[in-house]
């Protein structure tokens, strides 16, 4: 007989173990398990290990709620990181609810539960809840170079970083100008014999302080009480800065240029590198703590190029102009792979359910899916906000089912206007919008990215509004 849960939770990175502590506090006896397919917990912070792997949102709001973070380092580093995480599951109780190395393959619904198909045997559930988050682990994204098994030398991807690589004395080629790309430049420039970053086209990029000086200030203050100011302060300025980016991006465009220039005098340099073509927010904004990128490219120690590969020749790179860059290792930070759901194959009654043909309700479940949520966070904001709000949400819908006996909840049809679920232009989105579901028009179909906004409609949202509900038989 397949063991039975009341909440089966899929992932246990940032979003599954927050989940976990949201169902202990706010449904204690609900019974729950994390099916993890990995052999550790920490999700992406334990998948990406390649040097300065860093955090790009402060850790104030990335922090869970609950559990205050304590320092006042703002821009935590990726190991800290996942210590933090693993605190937080032993300190919680939930490791003993991990089942480590389970891969799920397949989730079948027949009313009045999911039937969850493993590589460890098979579970049943009342209610799914996918906390995988939306990178595809197994593969990052590599365009299909010309030539590139004429290098002689080494060309890795960021997501799968050799553990004996090492850059001293070697000339380094990063391919990409996002955030994976803007980290690992300065990481390696002190090694490196140097450190080019080739880049398409560029990306708006804004520096901020590794340490919050708010948080540096208040360190008397009791830390949940510090946690508090420094983590409203910090969502009130991310959020003004976004909503100015959209409504005045030339004033803002003209802010974010004050940072390379600061650094670089000569406006040409700053229009050829720093100066993207599209509007801020169209994609997402690049942090430099401290200016790192900036000086190491000022020291000398790296360089930017922004040109279009023609293709790869044995010495290195060959650009359409002509110019060869030398390279003994190539780092091809191209981007990640998106997937919905952690890849998970649906079917309800016996239909395949297929993302890109759902809509999404509240950000978190998807029409005509019955008892099934999946968690996906901001993309102007900490990932942790709105996965928060999720698991605060669905605890509610769970509690309001309890009351009234019901043991299906299952959104309704969308028949409006259908919109993408990622509003972000990045390549790396627009590859994998079909793969995902669209959102509506209107609430409760719509995904806003506003923090401030989705406190009150997760908070006060009616949890009958636009759902069908059916009796325990």
């Amino acid at each position: 007989m397949a063991d039975h849960f009341d909440v089966l939770i899929i992932g246990a990175g940032l979003s599954g173990i927050g989940a976990a502590w949201r169902l202990q506090q706010l449904r204690p006896g609900t019974t729950y398990a994390i099916l993890e397919s990995r052999d550790t917990l920490g999700g992406t912070w334990d998948l990406f290990r390649y040097p300065g792997v860093r955090s790009d949102s402060d850790m104030f709001t990335l922090s869970y709620p609950f559990r205050p973070w304590s320092g006042d380092q703002s821009l935590a580093s990726g190991p800290a990181i996942l210590a933090y995480l693993r605190d937080t599951a032993r300190e919680g109780g939930i490791l003993p609810h991990i089942r480590f190395g389970t891969r799920v393959e397949s989730a079948s619904w027949s009313a009045p539960r999911w039937t969850v198909r493993t590589t460890k045997g098979t579970f049943t559930c009342d209610f799914l809840y996918a906390c995988a988050g939306y990178y595809d682990y197994a593969r990052g994204y590599q365009p299909d170079f010309a030539g590139a098994g004429d290098f002689r030398g080494q060309l890795v991807h960021p997501q799968f970083w050799p553990g004996d690589l090492d850059p001293t004395g070697k000339r380094i080629v990063v391919i990409g100008s996002g955030a994976t790309a803007v980290t690992l430049v300065p990481a390696l420039a002190p090694e490196a014999a140097h450190v080019t970053m080739l880049q398409r086209s560029p990306t708006y990029m804004t520096v901020l302080p590794e340490r919050d000086p708010l948080a540096a200030r208040l360190t008397r203050l009791p830390p949940a009480l510090r946690h508090r100011l420094v983590r409203a302060k910090n969502l009130l300025v991310t959020q003004a800065f976004y909503q100015a980016a959209r409504r005045r991006p030339e004033r803002v465009k003209r802010f974010l240029r004050r940072f390379p220039a600061h650094y670089f005098p000569d406006p040409a340099y700053v229009d050829e590198h720093f100066t993207p073509a599209y509007d801020p927010w169209d994609q997402r904004l690049c942090v430099v703590p401290r200016g790192d990128l900036f000086k190491a490219v000022r020291r000398g120690d790296a360089s930017v190029v922004t040109a279009h590969i023609d293709r790869f020749v044995p010495e290195g790179i060959r650009l359409t102009d002509g110019r060869v860059l030398e390279a003994d290792v190539v780092v091809s930070a191209t981007g990640l792979e998106l997937q919905a759901i952690g890849g998970v194959r649906l079917t309800v009654d016996g239909q395949e359910v297929k993302p890109g043909d759902t809509v999404s309700y509240r950000g978190l479940m998807l029409s005509g899916v019955p008892n099934f949520a999946y968690c996906i966070g901001y993309t102007n904001a900490s990932w942790t906000l709105r996965a928060d709000l999720s698991h605060r949400y669905l605890c509610r819908l769970l509690t309001y089912m309890d009351k009234h006996g019901y043991a299906v909840a299952e959104p309704a049809e969308w028949t409006g206007a259908r919109l993408p679920l990622l509003g972000l232009t990045s390549g790396y989105v627009r590859r994998a919008l079909d793969r995902f579901p669209s959102q509506g028009d209107r609430d409760p179909w719509s995904v806003r990215q506003n923090y401030l906004v989705d406190l009150v409609r997760f908070g006060r949202g009616d949890v009958t509004r636009d759902m069908h509900f059916q009796e325990a038989a």
